[in-house]
């Protein structure tokens, strides 16, 4: 599961957790404008940007390929630049208590977790993609007051992981919830994995290329 550093998320039972990269490199580049203009430049906080910089300029030539392909070239070429990374940091000396300080003790305590990319080909480096599903609800937040009890949360939640998910997988949203509502009362349990957003009872209306066979 990729997830940002809140420690909630790593005490989860049978659950791996990837840690996001991109949240670490923040802590950087919030230290790095603390600091005077003249010092950014040969600054800890610039070099811990650029080191990071690397690592997502070597993603960024590997998202096409297979997975497996990935995961050697990872081992390969990123994962000792990760790991000399982390050494790099226990080697600064920073006041614990400063913004600098502050990045370094953020990213060494979330080692573990951000080194878990380098288990799988299909992990990611970040969990933009999750940030970026959950951002039109984040907009929303003062729009769902009314979910004022556990039970509207919960069907709230349900109700956006679905919509999100059809997103995710090229669905029409209105479309697929209201395949959903018509077909799930009469459908076994031991079939509702075929009404999942890639499962092969989805009907093609749902999909998202009607959209533009019709603008």
């Amino acid at each position: 599961m990729h997830t940002d550093g809140y420690a909630a998320y790593h005490t989860l039972p049978e659950i791996t957790v990837v840690g996001c990269w991109v949240h670490m490199r923040r802590k950087f580049e919030e230290a790095l404008k603390a600091m005077p203009s003249n010092e950014r430049e040969v600054s800890s906080a610039n070099g811990a940007i650029r080191h990071i910089g690397l690592l997502f300029h070597l993603e960024k030539q590997w998202e096409n390929i297979a997975p497996k392909e990935r995961q050697e070239l990872r081992l390969q070429k990123s994962k000792p630049q990760a790991e000399a990374f982390f050494e790099w940091l226990q080697t600064l000396r920073i006041l614990p208590k400063t913004a600098m300080g502050k990045a370094v003790n953020y990213a060494l305590d979330q080692r573990k977790w951000l080194m878990n990319v380098y288990i799988d080909g299909r992990t990611e480096i970040s969990n933009n993609r999750a940030e970026n599903a959950i951002r039109p609800f984040a907009l929303g937040r003062k729009n769902w007051l009314f979910c004022n009890t556990v039970k509207g949360a919960t069907s709230s939640a349900v109700v956006y992981s679905i919509i999100e998910t059809a997103k995710a997988n090229d669905l029409l949203p209105f479309e697929y919830l209201k395949f959903l509502l018509e077909t799930v009362p009469s459908t076994s349990a031991r079939k509702l994995d075929a009404l999942l957003p890639w499962g092969d009872a989805v009907p093609e209306k749902c999909r998202m290329s009607m959209k533009k066979e019709h603008v």
